[in-house]
């Protein structure tokens, strides 16, 4: 049996991401699917970028929708208890210090997506690490709505990742920069990030 987590902390370490797929339990993903696609127009919000004070709704640039995941359903619950486990393990094998995790499902409408863009600037942010989960069954190369993972500023070319059930991919959020391209049907999935805790003082960490 596959150690998922000693597996994306080993290509972590190696070359800084991880594209694994089948990675997330097949009765989990079938569950967040479920959940995924259950959530109604009033849950789901525009998603914007930045954060506080920086926050903004930009559609040229971000035109997904999203809704952020607790555990105030089992699907939730089941969800952050997996990441949970991820979480300590990816500490124990990489020493990151990964403090907490926050998610949202997001779903993108034909047609929708999120331009190439940095999760985290060094030294400006604690996003340490960004996860996405893909919750698209029977997708095909054809429905497009690929996720591109670049090496880096300069890169043109990038890594294409389609959106099946049950892939995971796992990065380094300051290090590649990525988008995601429009598809032509439903597209659902989780991204996440892992954080360190940069609390002091009278500043509480993660802001609002």
């Amino acid at each position: 049996m596959i150690d998922i987590p000693q597996q994306i902390a080993s290509e972590i370490a190696r070359v800084g991401y991880c594209i694994l797929p089948n990675a997330l339990p097949a009765e989990l993903c079938t569950t967040l699917t479920q959940a995924a696609r259950a959530e109604t127009d009033r849950k789901y919000r525009q998603a914007g970028i930045g954060r506080a004070d920086q926050h903004q709704q930009d559609r040229s640039i971000r035109s997904d929708e999203i809704d952020w995941i607790d555990d105030g359903s089992e699907p939730g619950k089941a969800w952050l208890a997996w990441c949970s486990e991820l979480q300590a393990a990816l500490n124990q094998c990489l020493f990151l210090g990964l403090f907490s995790f926050e998610c949202h499902f997001a779903h993108y409408a034909p047609g929708r997506f999120y331009g190439r863009h940095l999760d985290a600037f060094k030294g400006r942010t604690n996003r340490v690490l960004s996860l996405v989960t893909y919750l698209n069954s029977g997708w095909q190369s054809s429905d497009g709505g690929e996720l591109v993972l670049y090496q880096d500023e300069a890169d043109q070319r990038g890594v294409a990742v389609l959106p099946e059930a049950g892939t995971v991919v796992v990065f380094l959020s300051d290090e590649f920069p990525h988008e995601v391209l429009p598809a032509k049907v439903d597209r659902y999935s989780i991204a996440g990030w892992f954080r360190v805790n940069t609390s002091s003082g009278r500043s509480i960490d993660p802001p609002s």
